[in-house]
């Protein structure tokens, strides 16, 4: 069964933030076609549906290397207060935010990229379905 994470941007704008970080997301050769816009019902009164995160489908080939590079490289060109926090499917949560990764060094910046990846990995004996 295909897995999915779901990506949140909290601060900033974040509807446009969302949208921002699927472009960069979806400019990935390995998560092009696995980045989808989740939209919540519009609160009474409103009109039109509200983008609050992103899905993106897990699978084996590198693909959590990819999402954690383009997640901490888009979140340290952020202005401002910004964090990504990312959702398994088993509810594990890793949070993200631009006053964590900005100022890092290029060997912290591996290690927590490693980081991120490995805690997204897809599951060791897991087939991919779609």
């Amino acid at each position: 069964m295909e897995q999915r994470i779901l990506v949140q941007v909290e601060g900033g704008g974040s509807a446009d933030d969302v949208r921002s970080l699927r472009q960069w997301l979806v400019a990935e050769d390995e998560l092009r076609g696995r980045v989808v816009l989740a939209e919540t019902p519009p609160p009474p009164g409103a009109l039109g549906a509200v983008v609050d995160a992103l899905t993106v489908a897990l699978g084996p080939g590198g693909v959590a290397t990819a999402i954690a590079s383009v997640l901490i490289s888009w979140i340290r060109r952020q202005r401002g207060s910004v964090s990504v926090k990312v959702t398994r499917p088993d509810g594990t949560v890793t949070e993200l935010s631009a006053t964590h990764v900005s100022g890092l060094e290029p060997a912290r910046l591996r290690e927590l990229t490693a980081e991120l990846s490995g805690s997204l990995e897809w599951p060791d004996g897991e087939q991919e379905t779609r």
